[in-house]
């Protein structure tokens, strides 16, 4: 789970923790790691996103160059500890018997994601999810009138 005590997180902090690992994990080319009993998820070696929950906490840093002065208004989020605060990193963190902001942190991940990716993956993201164009509907043929 991510965690060094080994207890699992319960209520809406699982659900919570699941949905933004499931999340962050569908990204293209994203791989987990667990470095220091940590949940870490990597695209092309370089963390997007650290996670961590057990019992007693639900937790989360993403690096947040568009949105991190908006974010640390919240009263759950503060700047990312070992100087990452400083490059935009902000950490979310809820106890047993919150609810965490699924939706929110899930759009953390993803400007954390663009912020991390290489240029040419996030290119290749966006133009593999375009609709393909749709072709205009062929022109039927008036019907001819009959001669009499």
């Amino acid at each position: 789970m991510g965690n060094k005590s080994g207890t699992k997180p319960t209520g809406a902090l699982a659900a919570a923790d699941k949905a933004l690992r499931d999340h962050a994990m569908s990204k293209p080319e994203a791989t987990e790691h667990f470095p220091w009993g940590e949940r870490a998820i990597k695209v092309k070696g370089k963390v997007f996103v650290f996670m961590h929950a057990d019992a007693n906490v639900m937790g989360l840093s993403c690096k947040l160059p568009q949105s991190s002065n908006v974010a640390l208004m919240l009263p759950f989020a503060e700047p990312t500890g070992y100087g990452l605060g400083k490059a935009g990193w902000v950490s979310a963190r809820f106890e047993p018997g919150t609810k965490p902001p699924v939706e929110l942190l899930q759009e953390w991940i993803d400007e954390s994601y663009r912020a991390v990716a290489p240029a040419k993956l996030l290119k290749e993201g966006a133009a593999a999810k375009k609709p393909a164009a749709k072709k205009p509907a062929a022109k039927k043929p008036a019907a001819r009138s009959k001669k009499k």
